[in-house]
């Protein structure tokens, strides 16, 4: 990179768990690692500021609240002046509402990166979009957004290089190192679809199923198992955060949601090799070759699923070929490096357009 980079304040008021808080951070991690100078605002994670802390990434904390905090877009208004920000990159809707109004002679530019199909009214101050599906980008157009102000960029994920990566123990979560193990990483809602895979289950006497993650229908979840006389298979895990570890103690992962815009695990899963099983929900259905590198299957079928499951079982050399073909599609598209250069080349085009090139 000839000329310095951007530089960057990045903003995130997102929940204490999910997919979009995921990537967030990855990301602000990986352009840290590039050499971009960044200022993270954040709501308070132990978690996340722990990582920001060991990459030596500074960060401020503020409470995002409703239309009477006047607290957050002042201290952001500070931030920006005070770091001499470029770009201004949020995530999620919460985080775009709470930027503070621009002074007229400022010269810096809002990016508003959206993982799903939000009303353009919570984005009022943003300049360029950032779409993580080719539709996402489609619908800002058809809602009025100039196709040169939005640009579609993939998710990216990697394999995990911090922490014990081994496969985690079968037994200390009390599966058989025999038993066929599904994966599914998801916040446990109704949008996940997770009563379709403990149906499946229940029709798979020897399957077992970790579901990774947290959320409101855990206890809904648990009841279903024990509707279905296989709680003992399904082993609710809460949110983790090794997912590489866990992949590589499964033999399969599934991706079961009935509503989902992007989904990035479904990469993590051809990162470590495992099979793929994917239902057709926005997200999957743009990027998931079906009998190429994963299953793609219609959402909220049990025998669909049942049938998906056993093929995996049953078909050694399917799984092989899915899992092979998975990973070249991740490093043809899904990189890291080509996220950061296609998120900076925007930065940068964005900039001398609008007369502000460093």
């Amino acid at each position: 990179m000839t000329d310095p980079a951007p530089r960057v304040i990045q903003v995130m008021a997102g929940a204490a768990n999910g997919g979009a808080e995921t990537a967030f951070i990855d990301m602000c991690l990986a352009m840290h690692q590039a050499g971009v100078p960044q200022h993270v605002v954040l709501r308070a994670h132990a978690y996340r500021q722990a990582q920001l802390e060991r990459a030596g990434i500074p960060y401020t904390t503020l409470p995002f609240g409703g239309p009477l905090d006047i607290y957050t877009p002042w201290r952001i208004k500070r931030l920006i002046t005070s770091f001499r920000a470029d770009i201004v990159q949020t995530w999620m809707s919460r985080a775009a509402q709470r930027l503070p109004r621009r002074p007229r002679k400022a010269r810096y530019l809002v990016f508003s990166r959206l993982g799903g199909y939000y009303a353009l009214k919570h984005f009022p101050r943003t300049d360029y979009f950032v779409t993580n599906t080719p539709d996402i980008r489609e619908y800002l157009i058809k809602a009025g957004v100039l196709p040169v102000r939005v640009q579609h960029i993939n998710n990216f994920a990697e394999m995990e290089t911090t922490g014990d990566t081994a496969p985690v123990s079968r037994t200390d979560l009390a599966t058989p190192e025999t038993a066929p193990l599904a994966l599914c990483l998801a916040r446990l809602h109704t949008s996940k679809a997770l009563d379709i895979v403990i149906a499946a289950a229940a029709q798979i006497p020897a399957l077992h199923v970790w579901l990774a993650g947290a959320g409101p229908e855990e206890a809904a979840l648990r009841r279903l198992a024990q509707d279905h006389k296989c709680a003992d298979r399904i082993h609710f895990l809460g949110w983790r955060n090794d997912r590489s570890a866990l992949l590589r103690a499964a033999d399969m992962f599934i991706l079961s949601s009935r509503f989902e815009p992007f989904g990035t695990s479904f990469i993590q899963a051809w990162i470590e090799g495992r099979p793929l099983i994917a239902c057709d929900s926005d997200g999957p259905r743009q990027f998931v070759r079906d009998y190429i590198d994963g299953l793609l299957i219609p959402r909220d079928s049990v025998p669909a699923m049942v049938a998906a499951i056993r093929q995996i079982i049953d078909n050694p050399d399917l799984a092989k070929g899915l899992c092979e073909n998975g990973l070249a599609h991740y490093q043809e598209s899904f990189t890291k490096d080509r996220a950061v250069a296609a998120y900076l080349d925007y930065y940068t085009a964005a900039l001398a357009a609008e007369g502000m090139a460093r």
